[in-house]
């Protein structure tokens, strides 16, 4: 499954060896700065056009597609719903599960302090839920598991799917009348967890973000899951760099393997998105 600019590449691209620690170098790789309007740091102009120009010329067709994250958020009022997909035969603790639930709400959070205050974007917060999980058998979710849907589906490949009639990524126009755990139940993105990935393999897109059970139980308390933060890019549009690097920038998380955080030039990419897609919304 993958949206018009092929997000669902996979994230094991060999590391990159980190440049001469310099005050710039530092700068850029610092958690990003709050910001109000497009200014970006003098430094980061250049590399900032190089990317849009690369997007444009490369996906010609990027600004017509309506399924991004922003889309998502904006349509759902500034919330995002999430659907567990647990291909794994291991079994999930109720610890886990709430741990599994804050830990996509930390990521998440991550990426939209990007975007807080900045040129119109209009929610200071948006609330994450885990609203279900597709397991193989229900025997496999520990404890009590009120409030959640539990889905034992698979699709075409066997694998443990969530009801494609509560998925966002298959009713793209916000028809859930098909979802039989009703509207509010629906779920904007997929956290997949699949036990045969090598860790710090992943895949990311619009229909939400793949990574390895190894690294994501292993990181349920950690502040920043790489892999995570890398494919949620993904879902708000950014590209991967396996094939090209902006001028003067060498460590970003969206450079696969040279950051493990979000840092300014990723901040400032993905507002350079917003700013160029807020206008097909009525704000």
């Amino acid at each position: 499954m993958k949206s018009a600019l092929a997000l669902s590449l996979l994230s094991a691209a060999v590391g990159t060896q980190a440049a001469p620690l310099t005050e710039t170098v530092l700068r850029r790789q610092a958690a990003p700065a709050p910001a109000t309007t497009w200014d970006p740091p003098a430094e980061l102009v250049k590399p900032l056009e190089e990317v849009w120009n690369h997007t444009s010329t490369t996906y010609g067709n990027a600004l017509e597609f309506k399924n991004y994250g922003y889309d998502q958020v904006i349509a759902n009022n500034g919330s995002i719903n999430y659907c567990v997909r647990w291909e794994s035969d291991s079994k999930v603790t109720a610890a886990q599960r709430t741990l599994t639930e804050t830990a996509i709400q930390r990521q998440f959070k991550k990426w939209m302090d990007v975007f807080k205050g900045f040129d119109g974007w209009p929610y200071d917060e948006v609330p994450v839920k885990v609203v279900g999980w597709a397991v193989k058998d229900k025997a496999l979710l520990e404890g009590d598991t009120t409030g959640i849907e539990v889905y034992t589906g698979t699709d075409a490949e066997g694998i443990p799917q969530c009801d494609e009639g509560c998925g966002r990524f298959f009713h793209q126009d916000g028809d859930y009348s098909g979802c039989k755990a009703g509207a509010e139940k629906h779920y904007d993105q997929s956290l997949w967890i699949t036990s045969s990935m090598e860790f710090g393999a992943g895949a990311g897109g619009d229909w939400g973000q793949r990574l390895s059970e190894q690294e994501f139980i292993g990181g349920l308390e950690k502040d920043n899951i790489e892999t995570v933060i890398h494919e949620l890019g993904h879902t708000f549009a950014l590209d991967d760099f396996y094939d090209w690097v902006p001028t003067g920038v060498t460590n970003f998380v969206m450079l696969a393997n040279s950051a493990d955080h979000i840092t300014e030039f990723d901040a400032w990419m993905a507002r350079d998105w917003w700013r160029h897609l807020k206008s097909r919304y009525t704000l």
